[in-house]
């Protein structure tokens, strides 16, 4: 809770795109869409995976179209930032991350949690 509110605290950082605003994350800044702390990696892997605008907005009905485009014109003009979030956030580093394990049928565990019980 106190790192929740400490993160609120921190003034977001505008961008040369006018619905983009950089947030303090623990050890970096996001980029994110202003006003929803929606990251821009999401947006992008969205469109990435050839989902329509269309598409974007049902899962997101929060978001204006115009957001969406420039978090995709965000996502072309720093390319490599959001790929490194994009690579971050898959299921085999958070895995790594957390100390997590999956098992064959898809569960995930979390061994060291397990053995303080």
């Amino acid at each position: 809770m106190a790192a929740q509110i400490a993160d609120l605290q921190v003034a977001d950082t505008s961008t040369e795109h006018p619905h983009i605003v950089l947030i303090q994350k623990e050890d970096r800044r996001q980029a994110v869409i202003s006003g929803t702390r929606m990251p821009v990696w999401i947006i992008a892997g969205f469109y990435k995976a050839g989902d329509t605008m269309d598409d974007i907005l049902m899962s997101y009905p929060h978001l204006s179209p115009a957001s969406v485009y420039d978090a995709i014109s965000y996502y072309h003009d720093h390319q490599a930032e959001i790929e490194s979030e994009i690579a971050a956030q898959r299921i085999e580093n958070v895995l790594k991350q957390t100390g997590g394990v999956m098992d064959e049928r898809g569960f995930i565990h979390f061994p060291d949690l397990q053995k303080t019980k």
